[in-house]
């Protein structure tokens, strides 16, 4: 092994990866974009792509289908982040589509399963022929059977059985017109990993992802927000509690753990006793069903 070999760690063979994947993506396809919530994932994600092509912007845009149902703490980094860069920001809101007529409100209050048509409508709209997410293998099972490029059919669906090969990190990513590529730069990274590399690289987060003071009311064994989304009912009450959250998403479906980490270093000691995925504690979307993400990928979700 080469003395440079050696000195590479873990956390820098993650980061040459994504770094090479960005790399990859600006070099074969002609219009890339960046889904960009303001969660933790999609924050480094960010991070990984200025450095890939600094001192040069990012060649490309971002994307956010906004559910109306964000945390308005992740909205306002989202906003500061997009700005401090010089980014620019596509939103696709459910809201509008809800407010047309074209999708309904659901029953348990949830919209994160009503992003699926706003997302492919901005892509198509868009012209957009890869997309950057930020899932991870270890997220949950459905993710751990996809690839780094993950083709998406004129309809944006997923079909696991036309998944190609990806050996020696050679991608392929051809397509016809009307399709498009999902790519993950974050596929082989783990919660830990990315919380390793926020400490790492002195990455600011939205101040949601730390133990903090907030009223919540538990459902179905979640910590759950109260909010305009519908949430509580009778005969859930809601108390203060001292929160942070793990993963983020609409406040109808993502749940806080109760914690006293309230910085990095904290919470990297607490992942790494935790022996829960952050989707699995925290995600009443998943739990739809046996299947619920891997039904909702191949309708064209992420």
């Amino acid at each position: 092994m080469s003395t440079v070999a050696a000195r590479l760690t873990h956390t820098d063979v993650l980061e040459s990866e994504a770094v090479y994947i960005f790399r990859e993506v600006a070099g074969e396809f002609e219009k890339p974009v960046l889904l960009f919530s303001g969660g933790k994932d999609s924050v480094v994600m960010l991070h990984l792509a200025l450095k890939a092509f600094a001192p040069a912007p990012p060649p490309f845009a971002l994307l956010h289908v906004d559910t109306g149902h964000n945390f308005p703490e992740v909205l306002a980094y989202r906003d500061r982040a997009v700005a401090a860069h010089g980014l620019t920001l596509h939103v696709a809101s459910v809201q509008d589509y809800i407010d047309r007529g074209v999708l309904r409100e659901r029953p348990d209050g949830t919209r994160n399963p009503l992003q699926t048509l706003p997302l492919l409508e901005a892509i198509r709209g868009g012209g957009f022929d890869a997309v950057f997410g930020g899932g991870r293998r270890d997220e949950e099972k459905a993710r751990a059977k996809e690839r780094v490029f993950s083709l998406r059919d004129e309809f944006g669906t997923w079909d696991p059985r036309r998944q190609r090969p990806e050996l020696w990190q050679l991608y392929n990513g051809r397509h016809l017109p009307g399709e498009h590529v999902r790519v993950f730069p974050l596929s082989n990274w783990t919660e830990l990993d990315v919380w390793q590399y926020i400490a790492r690289e002195g990455i600011e987060l939205p101040s949601i992802y730390f133990a903090h003071e907030r009223e919540v009311f538990l459902r179905s064994g979640m910590w759950l927000a109260p909010g305009d989304w519908g949430g509580p009912r009778d005969g859930e009450p809601v108390e203060r509690r001292r929160v942070r959250y793990r993963t983020v998403g609409d406040m109808s479906c993502t749940g806080a753990v109760l914690s006293e980490a309230s910085g990095v270093d904290e919470v990297i000691v607490e992942i790494t006793a935790s022996r829960l995925t952050e989707r699995g504690a925290t995600r009443a979307d998943d739990r739809l069903s046996e299947s619920a993400m891997e039904d909702r990928k191949r309708e064209g979700y992420f």
